[in-house]
């Protein structure tokens, strides 16, 4: 099994992973995973001051600031996965991301660092679900 595993470095993200660590028989190694960190895209009138280079560093950097703990995570329990950074609205990027890549599942955390604003779902998570045919296994 093909499985998408959306990260943003929130308590949720690392509750998610505990989970999924806790539960081998369901979401062990022998499924391929790919890793996704979504970064807010720079404002418009923001990076037409900016190289692109500067942009494209930024997002690199912000992405793997979140991934380095996740990669760690995985690497410990020998789980086969391909870590992604992209850019732009977390919700369009993801259900985008588990089209393009054929994945069976989407597993991610209920809330992300915005979960003060929606009690019981987070923003980014009801709109995978709106825009997804995927399945989606959530976290709380």
């Amino acid at each position: 099994m093909k499985i998408l595993i959306p990260v943003d470095g929130s308590e949720y993200t690392k509750r998610m992973l505990s989970y999924i660590g806790a539960h081998d028989e369901l979401l062990g190694p022998a499924n391929e995973y790919v890793v996704l960190t979504v970064v807010p895209a720079v404002p418009a009138r923001a990076a037409r001051f900016l190289e692109r280079t500067a942009i494209d560093d930024f997002y690199k950097d912000e992405g793997e600031q979140v991934l380095k703990p996740v990669k760690a995570f995985i690497d410990q329990h020998r789980w086969p996965a391909r870590l992604l950074v992209e850019h732009g609205h977390a919700g369009d990027v993801i259900a985008a991301v588990a089209a393009a890549e054929k994945v069976d599942l989407i597993v991610m955390g209920t809330h992300g660092h915005t979960a003060v604003g929606n009690v019981v779902l987070g923003s980014v998570t009801t709109g995978v679900i709106a825009r997804c045919k995927t399945p989606v296994l959530l976290i709380p």
